[in-house]
């Protein structure tokens, strides 16, 4: 392609996000959903452009792509909803992780000659979920703030089983052994000293940004920080991707953050980003991930259509499957439409592509069936959420959902956070008033407190 005919193109792209996010505001259908279609058109179907001819360019773009949507992120972050979470998070990443393992490797097993543990290898690398496609779609849509946040922080957490699990087992499969042991040890240290190096590294930033502001042209500082950060935690052996988001989270919560002992220490306060770096940030990441949706569109490969349709198959099950585990991980508080946003919310993205390439390039037996299968997975699960996001959103589909959960006889639901929302839309007559908070059946039974009468006061008259 033409050097003049790419830049138009690129301005174009520009152009028609603007308009997409703008089309999404009215109709609810995902922007992603049309860079997603636009990569494509370009890559596999008319073959205009393939990931080759971006060279290194590419994983690297990628790279920075998801270090700025997860940093962005994190500074969006409240404490208190974080830390309320954590607990579900955990749940839903361990349970999703393992549901998928078994299943998508269970069903590579059942129909090719992989065997057992190149097969649990292809599970665990389409164990997690995208980053870059959850955070954006969760901004787009009307959803709880605990939701939210924990499909973010799933997101993340999720790439600490998606990085070890997978090449613990393309090691294991070429020396002939598995240390369970092993595994488990790096990924909990993988999770906690990432996490503790972003910390660090925020409280550190944060300080230095009282000099860094004097000088001029400095709103690049940060995210050059975060980069450095995210490339040492790497080299480290240890997870980027958590690193970039903690550094975020701490650098968005510093106000409260802020332990005395380094007030005392230090003559300068820790400080927080100004509204223009929150700004240049937000803006940043819409840019970037424009081109990232493209880019994911343009790496599918539609190559061997059999190995594409398992794919599909496993893709659809996945979605099945996910619909249990959300139900066995998330507070009983949680609505039914938040519920039903989790239950769709699981897009594989470019970090299981370049794990599905590993065993191709380093000569594993069947590498060209796992890449194939999880590229399959990666298109199926991208465009499948973008769908089922907006039809919960738009239609009655999170009834659906709604009724699933009940006839899997976990519980219901209720509809709007915990307790009774007067102003849902869920009809009166289908709460029980004995599941209510005191406050909420009384308001539905019509009941009036009394009110204790008041002694009037005697006045005296004067004589």
């Amino acid at each position: 392609m033409p050097t003049a005919l790419t830049i138009v193109f690129v301005g174009c792209t520009i152009f028609l996000s603007h308009w997409f996010a703008a089309l999404f505001a009215r109709t609810k259908i995902p922007d992603v959903l049309w860079l997603f279609i636009i990569g494509l058109l370009l890559g596999p179907v008319f073959g205009f452009v393939t990931p080759e001819k971006f060279g290194a360019v590419g994983p690297v773009f990628t790279t920075i792509t998801l270090v700025f949507i997860l940093f962005e992120s994190g500074i969006d972050q409240r404490l208190e909803p974080l830390i309320n979470s954590i607990g579900g998070t955990a749940r839903i990443t361990t349970y999703n992780f393992v549901a998928t393992c078994l299943v998508a490797g269970g069903i590579t097993f059942y129909y090719t000659d992989l065997g057992v543990l190149r097969s649990l290898m292809l599970g665990s690398i389409v164990g997690g979920t995208s980053s870059a496609v959850v955070t954006t779609l969760v901004r787009q849509f009307q959803m709880g703030e605990r939701t939210r946040t924990i499909l973010v922080l799933e997101s993340a957490f999720s790439d600490v089983f998606t990085l070890a699990v997978p090449l613990t087992l393309l090691t294991a499969y070429k020396i002939g052994t598995i240390d369970v042991a092993t595994v488990t040890g790096q990924m909990i240290a993988a999770f906690i000293l990432a996490a503790m190096l972003g910390v660090v590294g925020a409280f550190g930033w944060s300080i230095l940004l009282n000099r860094m502001r004097t000088l001029q042209n400095t709103v690049f500082t940060t995210p050059a920080f975060v980069f450095i950060l995210y490339g040492i935690v790497e080299l480290l052996n240890y997870s980027g991707p958590i690193a970039a988001l903690a550094f975020g989270v701490t650098l968005g919560n510093i106000d409260v953050l802020g332990p005395p002992i380094m007030r005392n220490a230090i003559s300068r306060k820790p400080i927080s980003l100004n509204d223009n770096e929150r700004a240049f940030f937000s803006e940043a990441v819409f840019l970037l991930r424009t081109f990232f949706f493209v880019y994911i569109g343009i790496s599918v490969r539609l190559q061997d259509w059999h190995w594409m349709m398992l794919g599909a198959g496993i893709t659809g099950i996945l979605f099945l499957v996910r619909i249990p585990v959300v139900r066995i991980s998330v507070p009983r508080s949680t609505s039914t439409k938040d519920a039903s946003y989790m239950a769709t919310m699981i897009p594989k993205g470019l970090g299981a592509a370049v794990l599905a390439s590993l065993p191709a390039q380093q000569g594993v037996e069947g590498g060209e069936i796992i890449q194939s299968v999880v590229f399959s997975i990666i298109l199926c699960s991208t465009v499948l959420t973008t769908i089922l996001t907006f039809l919960v959103e738009k239609t009655f589909f999170s009834s659906i959902y709604g009724w699933i959960f009940k006839m899997l006889g976990l519980g219901r639901m209720p509809r709007k956070g915990s307790g009774l929302d007067l102003s849902s839309d869920q009809p009166v007559e289908d709460v029980e008033v004995s599941d209510l908070p005191s406050e909420s059946a009384d308001e539905l039974q019509g009941i009036e407190k009394p009110v204790p009468p008041t002694k009037a006061k005697r006045v005296r008259k004067p004589k």
